[in-house]
């Protein structure tokens, strides 16, 4: 039996995505045999994480500076909006290539089982973002999951009022897929194949 600290740690990192019981546990032991290797070097970079990281105003993205850096960059077409469900897909989306406009991350999707409704999710931020009528491309690049499709949807009516193509990501996209776990093949495809939403 571990010490009372030494399991707090392995809960701790138990509650970690991706990460079960035994993983936890094999990760918390690993950082505690090499402190000066493994342990002490993520404790700097937790804390400088805490201390500097913060949330995009713009777009929702996480960095270090506010507006992020994608915002800042002077080579991206602000008329091209690609929405995301959460930070991971924006990450995903930047290991294409060709894409080089701007986001805006929903933190979510709307889910009346869960309770996230039009208000728990950044659409009024995406919707001020279009109305300021810079934008002429709207891209939903959202999961092929059955809230993301209602997202999507919902999103795509809202923005119906205002002078924006509204767009899709194409076929190429698995049936229940998150964008993070998909490679870049796949994305790329369906960035190409974007459709208008009917």
């Amino acid at each position: 039996m571990a010490a009372a600290d030494i399991e707090r740690l392995i809960r701790l990192l138990g509650r970690l995505p991706g990460l079960g019981p035994r993983s936890a546990r094999k990760a918390g032991l690993a950082m505690l045999k090499r402190p000066d290797a493994l342990l002490r070097p993520l404790l700097d970079a937790l804390a400088t994480c805490l201390e500097r990281v913060r949330v995009c105003e713009v777009c929702g993205n996480l960095d270090t500076v506010d507006p992020c850096s994608v915002c800042r960059d002077p080579e991206r077409d602000p008329q091209l909006l690609c929405v995301v469900q959460e930070v991971e897909d924006l990450w995903a989306m930047e290991r294409l290539v060709g894409f080089r406009g701007h986001y805006h991350v929903l933190g979510g999707t709307l889910s009346a089982i869960e309770g996230r409704s039009p208000e728990t999710i950044r659409i009024a931020g995406l919707l001020e973002r279009v109305a300021g009528g810079r934008v002429s491309e709207v891209v939903l690049a959202l999961g092929a999951t059955v809230d993301g499709q209602t997202t999507a949807h919902y999103l795509h009516e809202r923005l119906r009022p205002f002078a924006c193509r509204v767009t899709r990501l194409g076929h190429g996209l698995p049936v229940g897929g998150e964008l993070n776990y998909l490679d870049e093949g796949t994305l790329e495809a369906a960035m190409r194949a974007r459709q208008q939403v009917a």
